[in-house]
């Protein structure tokens, strides 16, 4: 463990090279803030999207974001690189807790709260154990080919979400295409700044592309911003107070253990791409998670995760400073505090976000081949290639089961299946090449 809580960050100023910002490194304070922007782009989409399925106000959602983001830095000394926003984990039993219909905000969410508030307890719990004894009982569970296919199985998992959002219509699916192809354009023919920049620039080159092709020549809806005109500049987004309810927290606490499982491999994705060792730091990041979520559940939102949208924006621009995460999270606050920029969230068109979504998630699964390749997994094993095609189609499948009244949805028992077949197989393994070993001294 280092000797101070925070490290010295080392100022790169080189926008043009193809090196590498650590976590510990930064740059300019004007690019920083540029970059916090596209990070606090990257998690629009899901921060707004999870909120709105569970009938939570996507400003709170965003606000909290950035609270949890900085309450995050602040316990991991600013080590480890990481936005936190709206879990996808919690939708399915905050809907069967609340009975949310889907429409509107939750009436019911107050029941759910409790049991948010139980999981982040948990969770942190589980955080503070790790710091006390280490994670070497995580590391037998979860070696690289374990964290490499759950990583995948992440990015897989959120691609049909990607893909439903823009075909609606034969106009969004080709908007959406144009959107990769800018993103595209960006990533490979600019250089410096504008490539560090690739989504958010990409992005918006899509939208005045989608405004052009809808509002001036009449295809597709047009963009509207009506919303956007006659909402408030400043505002306090709907705050909810919990209720704690025994049966609705036993439903929702154990989502604590996808958390787990879901920050272990995204801190594994962040340590393969930056070569740096983040376990020392890892039980903070759980603590730090645990922390945020419970917060979020007291104010009346949903519980958070790491992001791993954000870590494919990492992958792309191979900037890995935190302070890059505190101008995020300081961009989220404000605008938190805007009913304009909700409406505005609501104006970007869905075809030019399941467009950019595409992309990052794409990312996602790479950076889980990247783990494998980093740390030459060796999947010509039958051990290793039964447990990471099993992960993987129950990942992209979104293979659910429902335990009582839980239901483990696809991450989830990606995750578990992973874990559960490597130590059931590697164990068979082993004993024949224990007996080996006695035969041939």
């Amino acid at each position: 463990m280092a000797s101070s809580w925070f490290p010295r960050w080392q100022k790169k100023s080189a926008m043009n090279d193809d090196g590498l910002i650590a976590p510990d490194e930064t740059l300019p304070a004007g690019q920083t803030l540029i970059l916090g922007l596209q990070h606090a782009v990257a998690m629009f989409g899901a921060t707004v999207l999870m909120p709105l399925l569970m009938g939570l106000d996507p400003n709170l959602a965003i606000l909290v974001s950035g609270i949890g983001t900085l309450l995050f830095f602040i316990i991991t000394g600013g080590r480890v690189p990481s936005y936190l926003g709206s879990s996808a984990a919690f939708v399915g039993v905050v809907i069967a807790v609340t009975g949310f219909s889907g429409q509107g905000l939750n009436p019911h969410m107050a029941l759910a709260l409790g049991g948010v508030i139980a999981c982040g307890a948990l969770y942190t719990l589980i955080g503070l154990i790790v710091i006390k004894i280490g994670t070497g009982w995580i590391e037998r569970l979860m070696p690289p080919v374990v964290t490499g296919a759950v990583v995948m199985a992440i990015g897989l998992n959120l691609a049909p979400i990607a893909v439903h959002s823009v075909s609606s219509s034969m106009f969004d699916s080709w908007m959406a295409v144009v959107t990769v192809l800018c993103i595209g354009l960006v990533a490979v023919f600019t250089h410096g700044l504008l490539q560090r920049l690739l989504i958010l620039v990409g992005l918006l080159m899509a939208w005045a592309i989608y405004a052009l092709l809808t509002n001036v020549m009449g295809f597709g809806k047009p963009v509207d911003f009506s919303g956007v005109a006659g909402a408030a500049w400043f505002g306090l987004p709907h705050t909810t107070a919990p209720v704690f309810d025994v049966q609705a927290m036993v439903m929702i606490a154990p989502v604590a253990i996808i958390l787990v499982a879901e920050n272990l491999g995204h801190i594994k994705a962040v340590a393969g791409m930056t070569g740096r060792n983040l376990d020392p730091w890892m039980g903070r990041a759980f603590v730090g998670d645990g922390l945020a979520t419970m917060l979020s559940g007291t104010l009346g939102g949903s519980g958070v995760t790491t992001y791993a949208e954000n870590i494919g924006v990492m992958a792309v621009t191979k900037v890995y400073s935190t302070l890059a995460f505190v101008a995020a999270a300081i961009i989220a606050l404000v605008l938190g505090f805007s009913p304009k920029f909700g409406a505005l969230i609501h104006a970007i068109p869905g075809p030019v976000i399941g467009g950019a979504s595409i992309v990052v998630f794409g990312l996602i699964a790479v950076a889980g081949a990247r783990i494998w390749l980093q740390n030459q997994v060796d999947l010509s094993q039958n051990s290793n290639l039964i447990m990471v095609a099993t992960t993987l189609v129950l990942g992209a499948g979104d293979f659910a089961l429902k335990i009582g009244s839980f239901t483990l949805g696809g991450i989830g028992t990606a995750t578990f299946g992973a874990i559960f077949l490597n130590a059931l197989l590697q164990k068979r393994r082993a004993a024949p090449e224990k007996q080996a070993a006695r035969q041939h001294p």
